[in-house]
């Protein structure tokens, strides 16, 4: 018998974390969207290069995770420290956002063309 199977490409989650356990910001969830900061990308490990280039316009913590194949507590712990750093921010929430009001007679509008 043989002792158990080692993948090669299996990389610990401690390793990935630089030894973090948690993330660093509370409000951090995995449907927050961030996006890359104009910042250089000296000094980061693989793991956070790799997010920061995925990252060109504005995506979820989950699908970091799932496209970069990370577990989704990895990517959290990764994102907050990037986040810590500048090199991701948050998207600005539309604050011009039209009332509902405005919306049903565009959409009035639009149902009397047709």
């Amino acid at each position: 018998m043989r002792g158990p199977r080692r993948d090669p490409d299996m990389i610990r989650a401690y390793v990935r974390t630089r030894g973090r356990s948690s993330p660093s910001r509370d409000d951090l969830e995995l449907t927050s969207l961030v996006r890359a900061a104009d910042r250089p990308l000296q000094g980061l490990d693989t793991e956070a290069i790799r997010v920061v280039r995925l990252c060109s316009g504005p995506l979820s913590v989950a699908e970091i995770a799932s496209l970069l194949d990370l577990p989704p507590t990895v990517a959290l712990i990764v994102v907050s420290g990037l986040l810590d750093t500048g090199h991701l921010d948050t998207p600005a929430p539309a604050d011009d956002a039209p009332s509902i009001d405005i919306l049903k007679e565009v959409l009035d509008g639009l149902r009397a063309l047709v």
